[in-house]
């Protein structure tokens, strides 16, 4: 049997990467996906993919920084399958690469708005309507091995909102562990998406340096890390609450110590 079959699942950020894998794998376990991003013309294309695939997929564009979006998003998912049983709140952004004393306020609002912010409406819906159909469901929230381990590539705002994530996810699985809800967060390590990419191009490190801090010596594919999110949603995780599950290719087991990346020089 399907690890997703009958349930239906809201996947964020999917418009493209992680996301994007997730919409292909959680239908491809039985899941009814409903897909949200602010691209909406690159998530209609994923939903359109699922569909050519045989899966069931709606799509709903959502900013999840906005409250008001994000119930939106809920209320289509039940009008167009009738509950909401897991979720993947994916959506997330790199932001601008600079020293620290370099990061502007409008930096660090940005980032956590989409990487912590946007979680947590998305969870607070989420939770309300798992509630509402009597309890029971499962959230996953992708965190990244940055949350675990120091990183000094001028990302400060993510690292922070990320190491955010992970106390938001143990602090939920507490609230809600009696009834029936589990949290968890996934920590993904080097992945091979558009945001790992663009990191790159700010001059925050390279792919040599990426495979030298992983043991495995290559970086993830998206549908790596969506399989184990799919997992943490299924009844077959059904005693896995809190945890932050490391994907990263021993990345965090091979090195304990600072990792010591280039930091962009200071503008002038």
């Amino acid at each position: 049997m399907a690890l997703l079959a009958g349930k239906t699942a809201i996947i964020t950020g999917a418009s493209s990467g992680i996301g994007a894998a997730a919409a292909v794998v959680f239908a491809g376990h039985g899941a009814n996906v409903v897909l949200a991003d602010v691209n909406a013309d690159a998530g209609a294309e994923v939903a359109q993919l699922v569909q050519d695939g045989g899966g069931q997929a709606l799509f709903v564009a959502t900013d999840v920084t906005r409250e008001a979006e994000v119930a939106a998003l809920v209320r289509a998912a039940v009008a167009r399958f009738g509950r909401v049983d897991c979720a993947f709140n994916n959506a997330g952004i790199d932001g601008p690469v600079a020293g620290l004393e370099e990061h502007t306020e409008e930096n660090w609002d940005l980032v956590l708005g989409v990487n912590l912010k946007g979680v947590a409406l998305c969870m607070k819906h989420e939770v309300r309507q798992m509630l509402a159909q009597g309890g029971g469901g499962a959230i996953v929230n992708t965190a990244s091995v940055v949350a675990l381990m120091a990183v000094d590539a001028g990302i400060a705002p993510y690292v922070a909102s990320k190491h955010a994530v992970v106390g938001l996810t143990h602090t939920a699985a507490l609230e809600y562990a009696t009834r029936g809800i589990r949290v968890n967060a996934i920590c993904p390590g080097g992945v091979r998406t558009p945001l790992a990419e663009h990191v790159q191009q700010q001059g925050a490190g390279t792919d040599e340096l990426a495979l030298a801090m992983i043991p495995m010596r290559r970086l993830a594919e998206p549908r790596e890390i969506a399989e184990p999110a799919a997992w943490l949603c299924s009844d077959a995780a059904s005693y896995v609450t809190g945890s932050t599950f490391t994907v990263d290719g021993g990345m965090t087991t091979g090195h304990p110590t600072p990792l010591r990346v280039p930091v962009p020089e200071p503008r002038s």
